[in-house]
């Protein structure tokens, strides 16, 4: 079992048929079409949550809850397996660190560590959830064995543990929705990796391309309508942004509502200085309040008076990647547009932007993940702003 990978940008928007990048607008608005013909059994049938975990005992490891003093040798574990896997990413100690702080994650009851007779850490797992989910209640699974452990039956144990607690975890969330144990591997994961998913069930569900744009490349210039402008994130308009993501993506297949906590974590690696929204100065507020599909923290704000952001590209810059990529790069990380702005090149504009702000700090390319499954063409947009494939990833799930 190799380390989970880094979990791609769902969220990025797809295309539509028109010229600006949208969440697809006939993707199905739930993620489990298949259970509107039948009732779902209540979540506690549909989890099967078992009353123990399994024992994790393989491998003469010592198995504890992983605490935040563990940061640095997790990172190093991780990395190592990384390196081992020949995945195109290493982590670095923020991004580690962040793992410990969302007040949503219980490390006492969903993580463990497995330490070998030195102290080393040797194997990893955590187990995550998402409690603002609506539509789909939603458990993932992240973890991994060192190299140097695998063979022993470790992984196997491992990810037991990992689907009984979160088979615990959907069962005590009370929802009666559409249910999703959830995981995520490099396409160039070993292929022993892929036999023992399937082994517990889990199916390739989407499949996610990274892209990336030599920036060498000219950056088209894109002119908005009417009040439209684009302006640089800022603190200020963070919120109005969360507000225009749950907006964007309500139709996304695999989003899920942000809330203001799970918003602003993981940014470890957040670069405000190349992320970049549209606003419009004088938004139809009568008819946006008018509109049923507008939201009603959307709608309370729009009563406040306060500023509405349309649309949004925010980007991370990932150091610890470029030498194994070879090359520089800004990452685009969300990317996206109020429905009721679709068609008006918002995102176009703000992706835009945020690729002169790459390659004004010397980056040589740009790159994004996207969700290949989405049926809207998102593939044929980005390679019409010069975007290629460069490798990709799969989530894997079992569906409840």
């Amino acid at each position: 079992m190799p380390d989970a990978a880094r979990s791609p940008s769902v969220d990025l928007m797809s295309s539509s048929s028109t010229s600006t990048p949208t969440s697809s607008a006939a993707a199905t608005s739930t993620d489990a079409a298949s259970s509107a013909t039948s009732p779902l059994e209540p979540i506690a049938v549909r989890a099967a949550a078992p009353a123990t975990l399994p024992p994790v005992t393989a491998g003469d490891l010592t198995w504890r809850p992983a605490t935040p003093d563990d940061a640095p040798a997790l990172l190093t574990l991780k990395n190592e397996i990384a390196e081992a896997d020949d995945e195109p990413f290493r982590e670095s100690i923020g991004e580690v660190q962040d793992l410990f702080t969302p007040t949503w994650r219980t490390f006492d009851t969903d993580s463990l560590v497995g330490e070998d007779a030195d102290g080393t850490l040797r194997a990893w797992a955590l187990v995550d959830t998402a409690p603002g989910d609506v539509r789909t209640v939603r458990t993932f699974l992240h973890g991994g064995v060192h190299p140097s452990h695998r063979g022993r039956g470790i992984g196997r144990e491992l990810l037991a543990w990992e689907v009984a607690r979160g088979r615990q975890l959907l069962a005590a969330s009370g929802k009666e929705i559409p249910a999703r144990i959830t995981l995520y591997a490099e396409d160039s994961a070993p292929e022993r990796t892929v036999r023992l998913y399937e082994r517990f069930g889990f199916a390739a569900r989407r499949y996610y391309s990274e892209l990336r744009r030599d920036l060498a490349q000219d950056v088209p210039e894109v002119d908005l309508d009417g009040s439209l402008r684009v302006v640089p994130f800022s603190d200020e308009l963070d919120e109005a942004a969360r507000l225009a993501h749950n907006d964007a993506f309500r139709d996304h297949w695999g989003s899920e509502p942000r809330s203001r906590e799970s918003w602003a974590h993981g940014r470890s690696e957040f670069a405000p200085q190349w992320s970049f929204l549209v606003v419009d100065d004088a938004p139809d507020a009568d008819a946006l309040l008018a509109d049923p599909h507008t939201d009603p923290e959307t709608a309370a704000a729009l009563r406040a008076g306060e500023p509405l952001v349309v649309g949004y590209e925010l980007a991370g810059r990932y150091d610890e990647d470029f030498p194994v990529r070879g090359y520089t790069f800004g990452y685009t990380e969300l990317l996206g547009v109020r429905r009721g702005y679709r068609g008006r090149r918002v995102a176009v504009a703000a992706l835009a932007a945020g690729m002169q702000a790459f390659a004004a700090d010397g980056m040589q390319y740009a790159a994004l993940d996207v969700d290949t499954e989405n049926p809207s063409g998102a593939h044929g947009l980005y390679a019409s702003l010069g975007y290629e494939k460069v490798s990709g990833s799969r989530m894997y799930s079992i569906e409840l």
